[in-house]
């Protein structure tokens, strides 16, 4: 479903007929060529070998951008804001925002997949426990699949590993607020439970965008995207421009700048790059030259 892809799984479809991920941006007066990738959080970090041009990007670059800088996100500090985003700070709980047979099944799921007892953290969020969910039925179903091994950290730990500058598009507490502040608890509550009560479809969408992101068909990616089927499950006006476009918008005015100091070598989920409001259209509509590498 449409809403479940969107806030987990990262796609990418090329603006030409071609499969790619990895793209390079040259022109409007930029000394040396910057380069754009779209990730995939949940792939395996296998999928890097297959990526054409993607040693020779890295090792011509001198920064490495992503949508935020990731150590940001592991300092004390940032765990604390993280856990306090994750708790409503109302009187509104879980048994409130869901109904008692609704409150079962989420319940059940976490007893049993999370170790977790929903009655024992009544103020967690919807979104907090839609995240978990998706990564442990990932783990759960999904072969040769390693959370602590994932593109967006690789790029970032190989530049501190050479010694690059390594930066973030946005800072830990946007993508915090977002993540848990960016819908109304009720929303996300429906959202929960259309993963929830969608199970088995849910898995296997992510087998066929996964399937489709090892073999970067990208335009598999982009239909399976595109799915709708008429229910709340489906988003709601402003949701997508939240998630995604808006944030297109910013990252467009910001990369020039960035770009012009080094070469750049930028990682980001991959929906982010395609189509009329994506980041390569953004870019080309600004000057540059974006073309796929091959």
């Amino acid at each position: 479903m449409k809403s479940f892809i969107a806030a987990v799984i990262l796609i990418c479809i090329s603006l030409s007929a071609n499969a790619q991920l990895l793209w390079k941006i040259s022109g409007n007066d930029l000394e040396k060529p910057s380069y754009i990738i779209g990730t995939h959080h949940l792939a395996p970090l296998s999928i890097k070998d297959s990526i054409a041009g993607l040693q020779k990007a890295l090792d011509e670059t001198l920064q490495v951008y992503g949508e935020l800088k990731i150590s940001d996100t592991q300092t004390p500090a940032a765990m604390q804001r993280m856990q306090k985003m994750m708790m409503t700070e109302s009187d509104t709980t879980l048994m409130s925002l869901l109904s008692a047979a609704d409150f079962e099944t989420a319940n059940k799921f976490c007893k049993e997949y999370l170790m977790m007892d929903l009655t024992l953290v009544p103020k967690l969020k919807p979104s907090a426990i839609q995240n978990n969910i998706i990564v442990i039925a990932y783990i759960k179903h999904i072969q040769n699949f390693n959370p602590q091994e994932q593109l967006d950290t690789y790029f970032q730990n190989l530049a501190i590993q050479k010694g690059k500058k390594v930066g973030g598009l946005e800072t830990v507490d946007f993508q915090f607020n977002l993540l848990f502040n960016g819908t109304s608890l009720k929303r996300q509550a429906q959202l929960l439970m259309c993963v929830l009560n969608n199970m088995d479809e849910s898995i296997d969408i992510l087998k066929k965008v996964t399937d489709a992101y090892s073999k970067q068909d990208l335009t598999s990616m982009l239909s399976l995207s595109e799915e709708r089927k008429g229910d709340q499950c489906d988003p709601l006006p402003g949701e997508d421009d939240a998630m995604i476009y808006n944030r297109n918008q910013a990252w467009a005015k910001k990369l020039p700048n960035i770009m012009k100091t080094a070469p750049t070598f930028v990682a980001v989920g991959a929906l982010h790059l395609p189509g009329k409001k994506g980041v390569l259209n953004l870019l080309k509509k600004q000057g540059y030259t974006v073309e796929p590498v091959k």
